[in-house]
Order: C-alpha cells, then sequence, then structure tokens
C-alpha cells in the first residue's frame, strides 16, 4: 500500500520550501494541486522537475477527486497533496481527501511547514499560548457582525484570513463589536517582497485601513477578550442613549458612540435595543 502526504509550500519567498517538498514533487507518483498551474510555476521556481503525474484537486471537484486517489494510494502509488500557498486543509483543499483516506485505511503523514496562521501569530505581539484560528470573515455585513459577536467574549488570541477590499469593512465590524481599543494586527503579503505588519488598536486599524488602498493576502490576528473588558448591561447602554438624545443630540450618533466605548456591543444591536424599548 502506498501513502498520501499532505506538503507545505512556500506562502512566497521560494527559499522557505524545505529539502523534503523538492524530493517529494520529484519522486511522488501522483501530485494533487489545488492549482495546477500554481505547481507548475513552483517547481521551475525550486528546479524540481515532477516527473508523476500532476491532477487537480480543489474545493469544486474534492468530493470526485479524493476517492480516486485513495484507490491510488491503495493500490501502492505515492500521492502528494499541496495547495496553492502554505498548508493543505487550513482554509484550503485536503479534509475530505483525509477522511477518506482514514476511513480506507490508507496511511496518511505530513510533510509540515509554511503556515500563514502561525507566521502571522508570531508576528502580532499577541499572546500566543492560546490561540483560535476562525477561517474567512463572512461577506454580507449582518453575517459578520453575527459571526463576531459568536467570538466576542473567547479568551484566546483569534486568528482570520480576509480579502483586501473588505479589510476596513472587517475592521470597522471588529471595532465595534469587539470594542474600539481590543489590540489586534493585521499582516499583508507575509515573506513576499512587500511584507507589511501593521500594529494597533482596532479602531486605528480600521481607520488605516479605509485610508487608502490595501494589496495582498491578509490575515488578521485580533487579541482574545479580556476579564476587565466586561460587557456592560444593555439595558443601561439604552438608558444612556435615551438621556443624551433627549438633551438634544442625535440617536444614531448617539448609539454609534456609545457603543463603540462598550467592548462587545454592536451598534445594530443597541440601536435594536433602544427601537424595543420605545415601542413596549
Amino acid at each position: 500500500m502506498g501513502s498520501i502526504i499532505l506538503a507545505a509550500t512556500p506562502l512566497g519567498n521560494i527559499g522557505d520550501a524545505s529539502a523534503r517538498l523538492r524530493e517529494l514533487l520529484s519522486t511522488a507518483d501522483v501530485v494533487a494541486a489545488e492549482d495546477t498551474r500554481t505547481l507548475a510555476q513552483l517547481a521551475r521556481a525550486l528546479g524540481t522537475p515532477i516527473r508523476g503525474r500532476t491532477v487537480a484537486h480543489h474545493e469544486h471537484n474534492e468530493a470526485h477527486s479524493a476517492p480516486e486517489l485513495v484507490r491510488l494510494a491503495a493500490e501502492g502509488a505515492t500521492v502528494v497533496m499541496v495547495s496553492d500557498a502554505g498548508m493543505p486543509l487550513v482554509s484550503d483543499p485536503g479534509f475530505r481527501l483525509v477522511q477518506a483516506a482514514v476511513a480506507a485505511g490508507v496511511d496518511v503523514t505530513c510533510a509540515p511547514g509554511p503556515s500563514a496562521v502561525t507566521t502571522a501569530l508570531a508576528l502580532s505581539g499577541l499572546p500566543s499560548d492560546r490561540f483560535a484560528f476562525d477561517g474567512f470573515v463572512p461577506r454580507k455585513d449582518g453575517e459578520r457582525r453575527r459571526w463576531l459577536s459568536e467570538v466576542a467574549e473567547d479568551s484566546r488570541t483569534l486568528v482570520f484570513f480576509e480579502s483586501p477590499h473588505r479589510l476596513a469593512a472587517t475592521l470597522q465590524a471588529m471595532s465595534e463589536v469587539f470594542g474600539p481599543d481590543r489590540p489586534a494586527c493585521v499582516c499583508r503579503e507575509l515573506t513576499k517582497l512587500h511584507e507589511e505588519v501593521v500594529r494597533g488598536h482596532l479602531a486605528g486599524l480600521a481607520e488605516w485601513a479605509g485610508a487608502g488602498t490595501v494589496r495582498g493576502e491578509i490575515v488578521i490576528v485580533v487579541q482574545g477578550h479580556q476579564p476587565d473588558q466586561t460587557t456592560p448591561d444593555l439595558e443601561t447602554l439604552v438608558s444612556v442613549v435615551e438621556e443624551r438624545v433627549s438633551a438634544g443630540e442625535k440617536l444614531k450618533s448617539v448609539v454609534k458612540e456609545v457603543a463603540a466605548a462598550a467592548p462587545g456591543v454592536a451598534t445594530r444591536d443597541l440601536y435594536n435595543a433602544v427601537l424595543a424599548r420605545r415601542e413596549a
């Protein structure tokens, strides 16, 4: 019986490719890649010819290609699985392949290497003893805020992936849901020529992201909820809002300011609570 090997590829700097990765690419019977064109570019950059068969294995065909790859391994082939960059399965294809291999009794092992998650965590300057990776942030604003609310009180350092054109909106939502003073870090283009690591508080990072065009692969790292960051009672905040509105301030402006100063309280939730009290 052969085996399936999950192999990490460089995030950007080709020098991060391990000697084991080079050997696997040149000796494997089958190399399954998220994008075979990206694989070909990597092989050329490494000067490592791929002598085995290359096949596409991505999120759109994984359900169909996984059984075939497992069959090949069961018949004696060495199957190497790579993603476009970093470690397979970490917000990349491979999970179904591992599941199918385990179910079939096919050996699965790993050639570890670069990971955007752990690289960003190490560079962030935030606590790294306990952390949680939450993948890509939801695209739609309502889903994004509900999703962030679910992890707002998690004490672990949180790591997220995000696309550059949604970065400013996501950081703003984080500032409103987690609180503007929550320490965070944005890592861009890790290990590449234009690598950039920006540290600060969520409110400042949201302002930075909104002030210009941010490009490249993005990882956001946010400090977890701290014991002294207690979330104020919503009814108390509603009273504060109503008192200021009675004094002549505009409702929406007051709600935004009060929510921003209250860790874990979303502007929309506070606004709805004010309306609910008025209706009652």
